[in-house]
């Protein structure tokens, strides 16, 4: 119940504004949020770097309706991939990039020609693009851009969801040689109708659709936090090359443990940056009862 006034709050703007005018609230938002520009992100890719840890680049912001955002948005990838290729961090790198962020609500193709050319710009930088998934509503409108981005990017990864009930049969389609796969629970607010609802149900959905990947030709990324999913991902991978499967984190929740699996196997660490930070890091709060806990301690610390 909790989370789902959390994330009914994230799409609220009375409480963005509330939220974001709160002095107190950047210290905590600094946990989850590399930080507000580019520069910032560069500093924390480095910091990541120099542990062992890969890192995928999220530029904040979704669910653009203004054709000008969503070239903004796009240009913000080019000067990331730029300056990751200056920099000497490129190598190893990849970009999570939100559709909606882009243009998907928009009439035409102009979404999928700006993840084309961010496509295009992160090959040039030797960087790869993984697709994220949003709500319910545009998974057919990703799954279709992700097939047309393919043709010419075959290295293109997308996110599934295991929550929604309908991503065991979209995986039939993606766990072939070559597909990049990051799978997450979600973190969205989905009816019942199209998603599980108990957290029993979507770990044993997730299981469901993790051991396809580990069974498949693909390359499973596996997003996850909780310990006893590491610890089935790391049976499920038993007769896998330590090249063939990630683990992925992130950015500011279970650092240690991001580290400690660093030792051993790909760890990479998913880094968003921007100033329009408000959806994911509402999204944030409602996954987890700590990351709630450890905002509102924030205020009574002060």
């Amino acid at each position: 119940m909790l989370g789902a006034l959390l994330l009914a709050a994230g799409r609220s703007e009375r409480t963005r504004g509330l939220v974001t005018s709160m002095p107190l609230t950047r210290s905590v938002v600094d946990r989850f949020v590399a930080g507000d520009d580019l520069e910032a992100a560069v500093g924390a890719v480095r910091e990541l770097a120099g542990a062992g840890l890969r890192v995928t680049l999220d530029h904040l912001g979704e669910d653009t309706r203004d054709a000008a955002q969503a070239e903004a948005t796009r240009d913000a990838y080019l000067r990331m991939f730029e300056a990751f290729e200056r920099y000497g961090l490129a190598d190893g790198a990849d970009a999570s990039v939100k559709l909606s962020a882009l243009g998907q609500a928009l009439p035409g193709e102009l979404a999928v020609d700006h993840a084309r050319e961010i496509c295009a710009a992160a090959g040039r930088a030797g960087m790869t693009v993984t697709l994220d998934m949003e709500d319910h509503t545009t998974v057919d409108s990703t799954l279709e851009t992700l097939g047309k981005l393919r043709s010419d990017f075959p290295w293109v990864g997308v996110a599934v969801q295991a929550m929604l009930r309908r991503s065991e049969g979209d995986l039939r389609d993606l766990v072939g040689e070559g597909s990049r796969v990051r799978l997450v629970k979600g973190a969205y607010a989905e009816p019942g109708s199209v998603a599980f609802q108990g957290r029993h149900e979507v770990d044993r959905a997730y299981v469901r659709a993790l051991r396809m990947l580990m069974e498949g030709d693909g390359y499973p990324m596996v997003a996850s936090h909780d310990p006893r999913i590491i610890d089935i991902a790391l049976a499920l991978a038993v007769g896998r090359s330590a090249s063939s499967y990630e683990f992925q984190m992130l950015y500011g929740i279970r650092a240690a443990e991001q580290r400690r699996l660093a030792q051993d196997h790909r760890m990479r660490v998913y880094v968003p940056y921007g100033a329009d930070w408000y959806g994911y890091f509402m999204r944030r709060l409602a996954e987890r009862p700590a990351n709630l806990a450890f905002f509102l301690r924030s205020f009574v610390s002060r």
